[in-house]
């Protein structure tokens, strides 16, 4: 019997991918970098430090900073690149937007008396402020970061680790994310039946179960 729904935070229940797209091309133009490749360039160069953040190689300072040099192309100290980071930052956060699915999503979740838990690679910190940045906080049972992981998605053992704060077993888990690797691989390993969140249809012959909106993942998991 299910009980309890993860959900990924980023390009789940959160639009990171947009915020992060519009803030950089204003961002980065700043310091002469532009062109219709600016985007996926910084997603790029973020996803790869981001990952050795996450496989405990670098502090989340230094993964930004080492995104700032490399992007930019600049020798920047880490005073300088804290300070560039931050520009970035505070553009990327005002672009932060809810799926207009997502709340009604976690409480018709809650009101089927099932656990509606975050599990994000991220930092603390930051997707704590996220979350009630965002008005989710109130909408969650719970938030389970990278930090608190003995090892990040896609390793099973995060999978594991949300089983035991939940206090669940795999078949009354179900996991919910946008990401082929990091959601539906990984809590497969562990077990757990995962629901794919594909919006644009990207995946459609991937053979996994998959929802267009998040209101649909309680059906998805009966069928």
């Amino acid at each position: 019997m299910l009980r309890t729904v993860l959900f990924d935070l980023d390009g789940t229940l959160v639009d990171h991918e947009s915020a992060a797209a519009a803030a950089v091309v204003v961002w980065a133009a700043e310091y002469g970098v532009v062109g219709p490749e600016v985007a996926a360039e910084w997603a790029s160069v973020s996803d790869k430090h981001y990952r050795r953040y996450q496989r405990r190689e670098l502090t989340f300072p230094e993964q930004r900073r080492l995104r700032v040099r490399e992007f930019l192309g600049l020798e920047a100290s880490d005073a300088e690149a804290d300070e560039m980071f931050e520009s970035y930052t505070r553009r990327y956060e005002a672009g932060w937007t809810v799926y207009d699915d997502a709340v009604p999503a976690l409480r018709a979740v809650r009101a089927a008396g099932l656990g509606a838990v975050v599990l994000t690679n991220g930092n603390t910190a930051h997707q704590t402020f996220k979350l009630e940045r965002m008005g989710l906080t109130a909408e969650i049972d719970e938030l389970i970061t990278g930090e608190q992981l003995p090892a990040t998605k896609p390793d099973p053992r995060a999978f594991v680790y949300a089983l035991e704060r939940v206090g669940a077993t795999p078949d009354e888990v179900v996991m919910v994310g946008d990401s082929l690797e990091n959601d539906i691989q990984g809590a497969r390993a562990a077990g757990i039946h995962a629901v794919l969140i594909d919006r644009k249809d990207a995946h459609a012959h991937t053979g996994i179960p998959r929802i267009r909106l998040l209101t649909e993942v309680l059906e998805s998991v009966k069928s």
